[in-house]
């Protein structure tokens, strides 16, 4: 199993967004950097658990947990020019991005501030630390996995 963060802007699609939608199940478009294009087609799996992390907002930082339900596939969003994802060089032939279904398993009872994360030494080679790192998808490892679900639990 692998481990993921994947981070969101609150006003755009939240932790409870996602746990109002049907079968609490969602599509997790819209990404449009190669790096992380690769990432999530080519490395997550069915079974694999993400961090919610909500970026852009007053206080970013981890909200809660969702696992990833179905792998990769054509991100539909590319070919709408209706979408704000809309890529006028992706076509049925050559979609070139995509796309995970993710399921909310886990709302924390406080966000884990990114100000706590840095103070935490556990994670202090964390890729979401790293300065300069603004992907909006990026591995965690199972140590980091385990350190930030202990500061959840308090």
């Amino acid at each position: 199993m692998n481990y993921w963060l994947l981070k969101s802007e609150p006003d755009a699609f939240s932790i409870d967004d996602l746990r109002k939608m049907p079968g609490k199940k969602d599509h997790w478009d819209g990404i449009r950097n190669y790096q992380a294009r690769n990432m999530m087609r080519d490395d997550m799996k069915k079974g694999d658990m993400a961090f919610f992390y909500h970026s852009s907002c007053a206080v970013p930082g981890i909200v809660g947990t969702v696992e990833i339900v179905k792998e990769a596939y054509d991100d539909h969003t590319a070919l709408d020019p209706e979408s704000g994802y809309y890529d006028p060089k992706a076509t049925p032939e050559n979609p070139r991005w995509c796309m995970v279904d993710v399921k909310f398993k886990k709302k924390f009872k406080e966000i884990i501030p990114l100000t706590d994360l840095k103070q935490n030494k556990k994670i202090s080679t964390m890729t979401l630390l790293k300065k300069g790192n603004r992907l909006s998808i990026m591995p965690v490892t199972k140590a980091e996995w385990n350190a930030i679900l202990a500061m959840a639990e308090g």
